[in-house]
């Protein structure tokens, strides 16, 4: 069964979040390990927006979430926690972040992006130009970087996609540079 039939068939061709029926898309709940239905939800072109760009919020869309943060997959259950946390100052969300438990698991995949710390206590990454990174950007490095432990060379140029950052020190980021996983300085990249 393809990955988009399985997510159609999870959620019954309806948004995960909001219910939905139209424009949807899979959604990845980065940062993932293995990737998959698993890791993803099936949500709306409305949902995904808020959702990356938090500058478009509409609170009143979200109240759905006191349906969704009861289904029984995981990744709706996280997008849910990560969009509850973004709206806590409400009120309302709080209450429904106060009635939901998770694993430890769950919640460190659930805290991975920032979503619910305090703004004073946010580790931010900032590129070489002061643009805020955020796990999954992509970027390009400014300058050749040589690897420690290894005699590859990342070049000036190469592109990283889908980048996770150290959520305990802002300059350091981690991407895949020729197959492998290295650590990267956030003074060395660009965002693209």
């Amino acid at each position: 069964m393809s990955f988009e039939r399985e997510l159609n068939k999870r959620s019954g061709s309806k948004c995960e979040l909001c219910a939905s029926e139209e424009n949807l898309n899979e959604y990845v709940v980065l940062p993932t390990k293995k990737g998959g239905v698993d890791e993803s939800i099936l949500a709306c072109t409305t949902c995904i927006d808020q959702i990356e760009n938090p500058d478009h919020l509409d609170a009143n869309h979200w109240r759905c979430l006191n349906d969704s943060m009861w289904n029984e997959n995981i990744p709706v259950q996280v997008v849910s926690w990560r969009m509850l946390s973004r709206l806590r100052a409400l009120g309302w969300p709080q209450e429904l972040l106060d009635q939901m438990y998770f694993d430890d698991e769950t919640l460190a995949w659930a805290q991975a992006t920032g979503e619910g710390e305090a703004d004073e206590n946010k580790v931010v990454h900032r590129d070489v130009n002061g643009v805020i990174l955020s796990t999954g950007d992509s970027v390009v490095l400014i300058k050749d970087l040589k690897v420690k432990g290894s005699s590859m060379v990342a070049k000036q140029g190469t592109s990283v996609r889908n980048i996770r950052l150290d959520h305990e020190n802002a300059e350091y980021i981690e991407g895949r540079v020729d197959g492998q996983t290295i650590v990267i300085i956030t003074q060395y990249v660009k965002k693209i």
